[in-house]
């Protein structure tokens, strides 16, 4: 057995997504075992085409890609393609990779490899939570097999950036967070608010992809319009949800300031639809179930994305 720290992400591909993928691939601490896809930023047929792509760009096109849900457990939601482009990747018409995505449904895999790495397994959700719930409910004692369990979710204090409230995962399947989040007694939770937070300057960004190689390109191409897209609205730095997300979970010693409380998710239909609820004050009883990014060392993230980029 290896004794990198064996990595399942779960994820919807997607600009921020395929930055955090690329900081996962260049971390020699991690070793990632699968990635499975649900839909979220764009459909289901983009998010694992551009998984496939990812992993050829970067020099693995081994690693597994499972298709998994293709829509919100009950409930349609829009999706981001206005953000990352109508196929996730900046509509650049990359050519498409080579191989093709594995036979095994993402839930099934999910529950498989909590398995084959039972009690040393993280696993990160970069998306809506719709496949990690389906594995729940085929197995509610997948918690017990999950060394750390890290997903980019929610707007910790209700400033949402898909409605006033809530952030994109979240409420693309909040039924979804729920069952997740009531499930595993404790998670880590890096959410939109961290995100905004810890922007990435553009230029300092496009400096970084232009010291690189094919896979400096090959990002610069495909988050162009994401970047154009963020610069109008939010200033001189760009912001990576997933990313962030990422680094914590390969550096968690660079996290400086991490809070517990009680989150729960809003199931109702109306304008706090997805809002993830935090009791600050303790003040409904509930054991503290999420650890929640607060602050995070800026240097050490900005490194380890220059790293992955100048590639």
């Amino acid at each position: 057995m290896t004794d990198k720290i064996p990595l399942l992400i779960d994820t919807d591909p997607g600009v921020d997504d395929a930055l955090a993928l690329l900081l996962a691939f260049d971390d020699d601490a991690h070793d990632v075992v699968g990635l499975t896809i649900a839909a979220g930023n764009v459909g289901l047929q983009h998010t694992v085409a551009n998984a496939l792509k990812l992993c050829e760009v970067a020099g693995h096109p081994d690693v597994p890609v499972f298709a998994g849900s293709a829509s919100p457990l009950l409930h349609a939601a829009p999706d981001a393609a206005y953000v990352h482009g109508n196929d996730g990747f900046g509509d650049v018409g990359y050519t498409p990779a080579r191989r093709r995505v594995e036979d095994e449904h993402a839930a099934l895999a999910i529950l498989r490899l909590s398995h084959v790495h039972a009690g040393r397994l993280v696993l990160v959700a970069l998306g809506p939570l719709t496949n990690v719930a389906l594995a729940l409910k085929l197995d509610p004692t997948l918690p017990t097999r999950i060394a750390r369990f890290v997903a980019m979710s929610g707007a910790v204090t209700g400033h949402g950036n898909i409605t006033p409230s809530a952030e994109f995962n979240a409420y693309f399947d909040p039924e979804a967070a729920k069952i997740v989040f009531d499930a595993f007694p404790q998670f880590d939770l890096s959410d939109w608010e961290a995100t905004v937070a810890h922007g990435l300057p553009h230029d300092a960004v496009v400096t970084w992809m232009q010291e690189g190689g094919e896979i400096g390109r090959f990002y610069d191409a495909i988050s162009r319009k994401t970047r154009e897209w963020s610069a109008d609205r939010r200033g001189d730095d760009w912001h990576s949800a997933d990313a962030l997300a990422m680094a914590w979970v390969l550096e968690p010693d660079a996290a400086t300031e991490v809070v517990e409380r009680p989150l729960d998710v809003v199931l109702d239909h109306g304008p706090a639809r997805g809002a993830t609820i935090v009791d600050w004050q303790r003040q409904l009883g509930r054991a503290d179930n999420a650890r929640i990014l607060m602050r995070f060392d800026t240097a050490r993230f900005h490194a380890r994305i220059r790293r992955a980029l100048s590639r």
